[in-house]
């Protein structure tokens, strides 16, 4: 069979998760590897958990392999019942969702699941002990309690429009985690029980993780026995280890995957996503935190070369959060590559051309640092096309790379090529980026910006369930985001796999950022089929 490229259309607006992490390579005779038949798949991803428990924060997009949510995503990213038996009834203008469990499900240690599980999950989420950086994911809940073993009702605190798509979090064993351990160090972060259909038979920190399938498995046995995460983070090496055999499948960037695309053995899959790059311009920099300097660097980048040059492609221009593909997507706030335009916005603000070209004003040179992951191959070209395209407008920018301990830390004063993308819903990309709250909150708001008419739509539109009034606050933040941009957005990425030409029933799904376990074709690899 010749290789084929495969692209998802679907409009759909939702998505799934994933992993994120270290590197190092395992022994090919360790990983499975291509040559391990058809119940065995290893694959190689860029990074990995740093937890496995869903109470601080795995598995919060979908698809962690070992755990369900009450809802789950199908292949058009529509929503459908997994551990509850049907969506959710919705009452109380909005206010009251009640869900109908599936009778008869078990974890994978054989214990019974039933709503005291559910209820369980969600109040460690949301207690302010439990060290999840996701608590505001669901600040909607008033109160869940049990209605019977095989019921659980939500009653929010206002009328909130994508509870449902929250409601795909994994849900743990209460016996397992909630057995006197405590819930940020304990036992279950690393050896966790859930419902899904694989459990995590090993954890080598740093290189892989590997799976077998859950016998106890309510959706049916998996024919693919064996699941391997490979961790890798050099996109080279990955690319090293896919074409020696030593795996069955990976995410690479384009021009990596590019060569795949006429292997007879091998099929190539763009993947539509949510993923943005961007460059996070800190408000407390006195270069980045300059309107004048922000709306330069808006117009003085090339999106489009950057989409062709590195991307292959494979990817859009972007112009904030929501892609402009979106239903979402606030119409004639694009931003035409303009360098003269930019010098004009500089020239007026008082930043004129020093010496050696790079602006000056009140003594201050125009110039920052700017950081990316080491061994991330796409955010590091994104920085030097980024650095390259400032420089033409006077603006020094210093690309240098490090580790997620390294930088994260410095973010207060540099700036970052970030990713990001989560597509159920705008919010879940617009607040966490831009709302004041957010500040200093793991890796949300890391430009610090602080806009009080943005907080007010971005409460506005998570705060009610009428569309229209949702589609205008939305379309006012991302107006506003044009006026004075705290990141300067780049592209959004397609997601480009390689996998062994084994199975059928492959798809891919509209994606978010994080891509590793959850996303990729390897979403739903519970329900390939070996090829006859």
């Amino acid at each position: 069979m010749t290789a084929r490229t495969v692209r998802t259309t679907t409009a759909a607006a939702a998505a799934v998760a994933v992993l994120a992490g270290a590197a190092a390579c395992s022994k090919p005779s360790d990983s499975g590897g291509s040559g391990g038949g058809t119940d065995a798949v290893t694959i190689g991803v860029a990074q990995e958990p740093e937890t496995l428990s869903p109470l601080l924060g795995y598995g919060r997009e979908g698809n962690s392999k070992i755990f369900d949510g009450l809802l789950r995503h199908d292949a058009q990213m529509r929503l459908e019942p997994a551990l509850a038996t049907k969506l959710p009834e919705v009452t109380d203008g909005g206010k009251t969702y009640t869900y109908s469990l599936r009778k008869g499900v078990k974890f994978s240690d054989g214990k019974p699941f039933t709503s005291k599980d559910v209820v369980f999950t969600y109040r460690t989420v949301l207690d302010k002990k439990t060290n999840n950086p996701y608590k505001d994911d669901l600040a909607a809940i008033d109160q869940v309690r049990a209605d019977g073993p095989h019921k659980v009702v939500f009653t929010l605190k206002y009328p909130y429009a994508a509870f449902a798509e929250r409601t795909i979090l994994p849900i743990a064993s209460q016996s397992d985690a909630g057995s006197g351990q405590d819930v940020n160090n304990g036992p279950y972060n690393t050896r966790p029980v859930g419902t899904g259909p694989y459990v995590l038979s090993s954890w080598r920190k740093g290189e892989k993780l590997s799976f077998k399938a859950n016998p106890h498995y309510w959706g049916g046995k998996p024919k693919v026995k064996r699941f391997t995460v490979a961790v890798i983070e050099d996109d080279d090496v990955r690319a090293t280890r896919l074409r020696s055999g030593d795996l069955d499948a990976a995410i690479l960037p384009p021009n990596l995957a590019k060569p795949y695309e006429k292997d007879d053995d091998k099929r190539v899959f763009e993947a539509k996503t949510t993923d943005y790059r961007a460059v996070s311009l800190p408000s407390g920099n006195p270069v980045t935190g300059d309107k004048a300097v922000r709306r330069a660097l808006d117009l003085a980048v090339d999106r489009d070369s950057m989409v062709k040059s590195i991307l292959n492609g494979a990817g859009k221009p972007a112009y904030g959060p929501v892609p402009s593909d979106s239903p979402w997507f606030a119409k004639g706030t694009e931003r035409a590559h303009d360098l003269g335009e930019a010098k004009k916005i500089l020239d007026a603000a008082g930043w004129k051309p020093g010496k050696d070209g790079i602006r000056v004003k009140d003594g201050k040179r125009a110039a920052f640092k700017l950081w990316y992951f080491s061994g991330d191959k796409l955010r590091k070209d994104h920085a030097l096309a980024y650095a390259s395209d400032a420089k033409k407008a006077g603006i020094d920018v210093k690309v240098q790379a490090g580790s997620r301990e390294v930088i994260q830390p410095k973010l207060d004063h540099d700036s970052m090529l970030l990713g990001n993308g989560f597509p159920p819903d705008p919010d879940f990309d617009l607040f966490p980026a831009l709302h004041s709250s957010q500040i200093g909150s793991g890796w949300n708001n890391v430009a610090s910006y602080d806009d009080e008419k943005v907080d007010e739509e971005l409460d506005a539109g998570r705060r009610t369930s009428d569309e229209k009034a949702r589609h205008k606050a939305y379309d006012t933040v991302q107006r506003e985001l044009r006026k004075n941009p705290p990141y300067t957005f780049l592209t959004t990425i397609d997601h480009v796999y390689v996998v062994d030409d084994k199975w059928k029933g492959l798809t891919t799904q509209i994606e978010p950022h994080d891509h590793g376990i959850g996303a990729g074709p390897w979403w739903n690899v519970q329900d390939w089929q070996p090829k006859k």
